[in-house]
């Protein structure tokens, strides 16, 4: 019997060991072919001949990728290369905060210690070069918010497109998706654990109005200090709260 354990022990590591040379072969191939996502993949036959394994091991490095969305595999059509998007990483911090129920309020303030920097690092950045365009759209979402405030309506979309608009002008797509990946995952938890908005939407509305009067008066530091005074706001209410998310984010 413990041969027997032993011997599908190895096996299985064999196993993986050859699914993730396949991953990294498959991940080389795409780089080295330099295609964009949307572009196909070879079949199973040509990647079975071109890396020497098995049909089996083919399919299940590729589900692995597919996972990542590396790959995305379009059953009777074929694979192509996938979007390599934050959705596996927005994923797998959700389940890592959702599976720590003894640490919670640290999982969800390391959340909200890394959106901090980010956003406050970059509020300077933005400041000057926001163009009046910009700011008008800006100002256009915080007018919504306030009149959703004055109705005492939570507006936490509206909340989401503020910060995804104030940094659109960086030109750095991956600024919007880091940000929209922390937010996606602290509304998941929220939900999940049936929390509720831990300020008012009036409150909330009236720390981003501050961000914007800042940034239209081209006044770098207020508009660092607005942004600070929205995040200590959010982090007194979570730990006063037990974990209890506010109404902005």
């Amino acid at each position: 019997m413990r041969r027997m354990s032993d011997a599908t022990g190895n096996r299985r590591r064999t196993e993986r060991r050859v699914s993730s040379r396949i991953q990294r072969e498959v991940m080389q191939l795409i780089l080295d072919r330099k295609l964009r996502p949307g572009a196909p993949l070879p079949t199973e036959s040509e990647l079975m001949e071109d890396l020497g394994v098995s049909r089996n091991s083919v399919r299940e490095a590729l589900k692995a990728l597919q996972a990542l969305d590396i790959v995305e595999i379009r059953h009777g059509y074929g694979t192509y290369v996938g979007q390599a998007s934050l959705t596996p990483f927005v994923d797998g911090l959700t389940f890592r905060t959702l599976t720590r129920p003894d640490e919670e309020m640290d999982a969800l303030n390391e959340i909200l210690q890394v959106r901090e920097v980010l956003e406050e690092g970059l509020i300077r950045r933005v400041a000057m070069t926001l163009s009046e365009p910009e700011l008008d759209r800006l100002e256009a979402v915080v007018s919504r918010m306030e009149a959703a405030g004055r109705e005492d309506r939570s507006f936490a979309e509206l909340d989401r497109e503020f910060h995804e608009l104030l940094y659109g002008s960086l030109g750095n797509a991956l600024v919007p998706q880091l940000l929209s990946a922390f937010w996606t995952v602290f509304r998941r938890v929220a939900r999940v654990r049936d929390w509720p908005d831990g300020t008012t939407p009036q409150l909330t509305a009236r720390r981003h109005r501050d961000i914007v009067t800042a940034l239209r008066a081209r006044d770098v530091e207020g508009a660092e200090r607005a942004m600070a005074d929205h995040f200590r706001g959010i982090e007194d209410r979570t730990a006063r709260e037990y974990g209890e998310p506010s109404g902005g984010f």
